[in-house]
Order: C-alpha cells, then structure tokens, then sequence
C-alpha cells in the first residue's frame, strides 16, 4: 500500500484548489434556477471536465484515481457543492461510459463539446416506478428501421434543464431482463423530448433536476451506446465510477467543514475558556476527523480498483456508503458545535442540506448495504 501522490497529482490538487478560491463566483441564490453557466464554464477551461476523458479530446485522460483526487479538491475549495455535483454527474454518468462503450464516431460527435463546457449532459434512468428496482423500468425503445423510438418518462434527471444531451436508459426486449436494457444519447431538441420545470429541492440546489418525458421520441440507431442489450452493463459502469469518483466530492467538503468547526471551537469561548476545551466538543470534533479519514480511505480503495481495470462494484458500495453516512453525520455535529449560527443560513447549514442527497442518489444507503450483503453471500 502505497499512500503517496505523485508531485504531478499534489500539483493538480494545488491548481484546482487555487483555481476555485480565485476564479469562481460566489455561490448563487439558493433556488431551482441558481445553477451558474458561468462558473460551470470556467471549470470547463480550466481542464475540470476533462479529467477523464482522453487526450485527443481535450481531455487529461487521468484514470479513476487522480479524477476523484480532483474531485475531492473542488469539493475541498469551492463551497458549491450542487456545482460540484452537476458537473461530476456530468462527468462520470455521461462522459465516462461514452469513453468506454461509445464508438468512433459517437466520440467524435459529442466529446470535445462535454469536455470544453459547451454542451451539458444528463443521464436519465430513474423513472417514478422504477429508482433503486431499476432493472423493471417501463421506458420501452422500439426499433423502425434506421431510428428507435423511445416512450417513458425519467425523472430526478440532474442537469435536465439545462442539458444539450441526454444519456438514457431503456427497455429493448422485457424478455431478456438484464440483457434487455440498452443506452441512447439523445440530443436537446429531439422529435418527442420534452423537460419539464426544475425541482425545488432541500440540497444541492444549484444543480439543476427536472423530469424528461420521452414520447414516441425519435433517436437514429446511430446514437445507440454499445450493442443493443448493453444497457446494464453501461448503466453499472458509470454507477461504480459516480459512486467513487462523485462521492469525493464529499470528502473534500467534509475537510472543509471540519476546518472551519476547529476554527470556531478554538475562537469561540464559553465560562472563560474556548469551547473546544471541553471534552463534549473535542470528541464530537474527533469523531468527524475519524469518519473523514475513514470514508476517504474507502474511496480511495475503490478508485483504485476502477484504475486497476475492474468494475468493483463492493468497493464502490462500501464507499459510497462510508461517504454520504460520514457526511450526514458531520454535517449534524458541526451544527451541534456551531449552536444557533450553525442553524443560520450560510456554510455549515448548507453543507447539511448537500449532505442528505447523497444518503440517496446513486442508489441509497439500503440498496449500498444491499450490495455488501449480496457480495458477502447473504
């Protein structure tokens, strides 16, 4: 076990962490319409998009590991976490299985548009009947000829409202179960696409998520990911990498947060002496110094496996799972240490509401333990 970054990855870290301090805005307005094109361009130029997509693209064609190393500082050093959120969901649900399973000329078409920040993407799966039991999904993809026709509807879709492409998943033959599914980039605009209003929702409110209704909805057959009946194994792809990579996010802010809960438990004083004195803070400071270093081993585990070649998937359950309860659970007591200002709007309150979203998406904490469970032979 090695523990070392390379000085190239430390120098990576350094420039996203610098690069977010300087040059990206303020976090917006809490609010379904507070995503910002501008900062989600600057990132774009500033290589963040490309972190895994390969050379010829624009891309830093980096493996699993130094992705979620960049992922953990954004999450380290911009306060958005919805930002950080979008483009990750970007990233490794969208760019990521495009990569592996797309062919020449779907790569050609749409990977420098993803990676310079001019085209946003989305990956639509989850339907109203159909989130953690997704393998019984009743989007239906029906072959004509040259083109598909895709009926159903998809939602909590992240970057829906703002998407120039969409990545989605659909039923091509219910005989078939697993291999039944296949994967279909839809393009903003496409006969029978609709979007529909963002959601107003607890955390992460500066990523942008809507429903996509898909109605007779024409797709060329061209646009079809991988052969027909690839779905799944597209689908889990990008699931062990969002359940790694994304996750990172988290780590950096929950170092982040326990930072500025040191910082006030040494400045703020109570009966003579600062709070951080007392044993009843310290621990409560302890325990989230003991969940963040324990998660982001977990992570870190599990990103490494995704390098090494191999769709992990226990590795990435375990990680996800460490992460979000890790983040949750600090998120709580850096409110307990913080008292009334904790609750006020601001930093520590916000890192709360971002918190709670990642016990659920990408498959909740039951469906992670789930996996744990299957993988141990329960």
């Amino acid at each position: 076990m090695n523990f070392a970054w390379s000085e190239e990855q430390n120098e990576l870290k350094r420039t996203v962490v610098e690069f977010c301090r300087s040059k990206l805005p303020p976090v917006p307005d809490a609010g379904p319409e507070a995503f910002s094109r501008e900062a989600w361009t600057l990132c774009a130029r500033h290589g963040v998009l490309g972190i895994a997509a390969p050379a010829r693209f624009g891309g830093l064609d980096k493996d699993a590991l130094t992705s979620a190393l960049v992922t953990e500082a954004l999450g380290y050093a911009c306060a958005d976490l919805g930002l950080v959120f979008a483009m990750a969901a970007h990233v490794y649900a969208c760019i990521v299985p495009l990569v592996k399973f797309g062919s020449e000329a779907q790569r050609d078409r749409w990977l420098t548009k993803l990676v310079s920040g001019d085209a946003i993407a989305a990956h639509a799966t989850t339907e109203p009947n159909a989130g953690s039991d997704i393998f019984h999904m009743t989007t239906r993809a029906e072959r004509r000829g040259d083109h598909y026709a895709l009926t159903g509807i998809k939602c909590f879709t992240s970057n829906a409202p703002v998407a120039d492409v969409f990545i989605v998943q659909a039923v091509t033959d219910p005989s078939k179960g697993y291999f039944g599914l296949s994967s279909f980039v839809v393009e903003k605009g496409a006969t029978g696409l609709r979007v529909g209003k963002p959601y107003d929702k607890l955390g992460l409110r500066s990523a942008p998520m809507a429903d996509v209704y898909l109605d007779e909805c024409v797709v060329p057959a061209t646009h079809r990911i991988g052969s027909e009946g690839a779905g799944a194994s597209v689908f889990l792809h990008s699931m062990t990498w969002e359940r790694t990579c994304l996750l990172a996010a988290y780590v950096g802010a929950m170092e982040r947060v326990l930072e500025r809960t040191i910082g006030y438990a040494k400045e703020r004083t109570q009966f003579g002496q600062p709070i951080g004195k007392f044993q009843g803070v310290s621990h409560r400071i302890a325990d989230m110094k003991l969940r963040l270093e324990s998660a982001r081993l977990l992570m870190y585990r599990a990103a490494w496996s995704i390098a090494e070649g191999t769709d992990d998937e226990l590795s990435a359950s375990l990680a996800k799972l460490a992460v979000s309860e890790a983040a949750v659970a600090s998120a709580l007591d850096a409110i307990q240490v913080h008292g009334a200002i904790g609750t006020t709007s601001g930093e520590i309150e916000r890192f709360l509401r971002d918190s709670i979203p990642a016990r659920v998406f990408s498959g909740t904490s039951e469906i992670q333990r789930n996996t744990i469970a299957r993988a141990l032979g329960l």
